[in-house]
């Protein structure tokens, strides 16, 4: 028998402001999404307006989209209870691969991005091979493999400089092009950028009416209509002012043709891990392994999947920086992997595993990003700049062992408790990063049939 309606009151409750963002989130997920928002207005502050310039953020993402790229293979392999130290020489080896075939062989740029995607798939098969079905941990598997493909990029390249061709190059330093009429003025302004942010607000309400509408037929007490609103209208003002922005660089320039393969990518995957079989074994593998199998999960399959989908990931991270650069170098990938490491475990990544979001590794990345951005900007040495991107790293995850080894819950947990729990979920105060079942309970505590859902 299914649960009866439960209808929110519609009047203004304080408490209702924790669902704003989609509710039940971790102190620390939103607490980094309110230091990225410091840490913009900080720099856009200490640099005189530079930080939100548009040719400064066409820049960033043109300069970050390849290690954001990396973050999100990466948070799924963290998830899975593994690491990948081999992302940045796996990227460098692809990139020489591609340049010297296109170069020597003549082959299209298109053909050359296959190819070094193809690339990407057999070193994955190859170390997902020893992970998954040899048993050799990973760290040990991709230290092998840093060395490995390193070296062969070297030896390849005879540690050369290798050019790229104009056709390959705009996969990094290409832009959407200019269609439509030029107004002047306020309104010149690239037409597809603006369109493709009236697409995304599009989106954003279809989803949000689509949400209301499933919790009414699941018979789900649906968020007040005001919260639902004010929630369309920020992000929509977020997005608009976003697209003018990139819209209003100097001329020839708009959004990065990396930031849309950057975007595709983060709604791809945050649906594969979110509403997916697979994306449920993964954290069922990573929240606890021995429970998953005895549920019928095959942890190999997973192992491998997620360490050969991280190469196919660094593999396109890898030929996206060498077209930005219109070149294949060997000191190409130098330091990629910590990067990508450290984006995701500021944005909520669990050391142990089971715990992460494909958005929050993306918000950490993008707070290493600004903060490389705007010390670059202020004229601070690449060495202080190492050290106060350690000390962020550092920070961010030490707030959060220190928080679950003293058995506090999140401050949106304490707000939670305050109120009954919905009828169809239930949800932890800190591990709500893990994905959450029909039947109330993350992968560690899901039963047989949760998990194969």
């Amino acid at each position: 028998m299914s649960a009866p309606v439960t209808e929110k009151k519609s009047g203004f409750d304080i408490r209702d402001l924790k669902n704003l963002f989609g509710g039940g989130g971790s102190l620390k997920q939103f607490g980094i999404l309110g230091a990225l928002i410091v840490i913009i207005i900080f720099f856009q502050i200490v640099t005189g307006g530079k930080t939100l310039q548009p040719g400064n953020i066409i820049n960033l993402v043109q300069q970050y989209s390849y290690i954001l790229i990396l973050a999100i293979g990466m948070v799924m392999v963290i998830i899975a209870g593994h690491i990948d130290l081999s992302v940045g020489s796996v990227a460098a080896f692809t990139g020489i691969i591609v340049a010297m075939a296109m170069r020597d062989f003549g082959i299209p740029w298109w053909a050359g991005v296959l190819l070094g995607l193809v690339i990407g798939a057999l070193i994955g098969a190859w170390q997902g091979f020893w992970v998954a079905y040899v048993g050799v941990p990973a760290f040990i598997v991709t230290l092998a493999g840093m060395l490995i493909w390193r070296g062969a990029n070297q030896f390849i390249g005879d540690s050369a400089t290798v050019p790229v061709g104009q056709g390959f190059t705009v996969i990094g330093k290409g832009y959407l092009p200019e269609i439509g009429p030029n107004f002047g003025g306020y309104f010149s302004f690239n037409n597809l950028t603006i369109l493709l942010g009236l697409l995304v607000v599009a989106v954003l309400i279809a989803n949000e009416v689509r949400g209301r509408r499933t919790r009414k037929v699941m018979g789900a007490a649906a968020d007040p209509l005001w919260i639902s609103v004010l929630r369309v209208v920020i992000l929509g003002v977020v997005v608009m002012v976003a697209a003018y922005l990139f819209a209003t660089g100097r001329p020839g320039t708009s959004f990065p043709v990396s930031g849309i393969i950057l975007a595709v990518l983060v709604v791809a995957y945050s649906f594969l891990t979110n509403s997916t079989i697979i994306g449920r074994h993964i954290y069922a593998v990573g929240g606890n392994k021995h429970a998953a199998e005895l549920s019928g999960v095959n942890s190999k399959a997973v192992n491998f999947f997620v360490m050969a989908n991280m190469s196919v990931l660094a593999s396109l991270a890898g030929m996206i920086f060498v077209a930005r650069s219109q070149a294949s170098g060997p000191q190409d990938g130098v330091g990629w992997e910590l990067d990508a490491i450290a984006a995701v475990f500021i944005g909520g990544a669990a050391v142990a595993g089971g715990i992460g979001t494909v958005a929050g590794s993306i918000i950490g990345g993008l707070v290493m990003a600004v903060l490389s951005n705007g010390l670059a900007l202020q004229g601070v040495g690449s060495d202080l700049v190492q050290v106060i991107k350690g000390l962020v790293l550092l920070i961010a995850v030490g707030i959060d062992v220190y928080n679950k080894t003293q058995g506090r819950p999140s401050l949106i947990g304490l707000m939670g408790r305050r109120n009954k729990p919905d009828a169809t979920t239930t949800r932890s105060d800190d591990n709500t990063s893990a994905a959450v079942t029909p039947g109330g309970g993350t992968p560690d505590t899901a039963t047989p049939a949760d998990i194969q859902k």
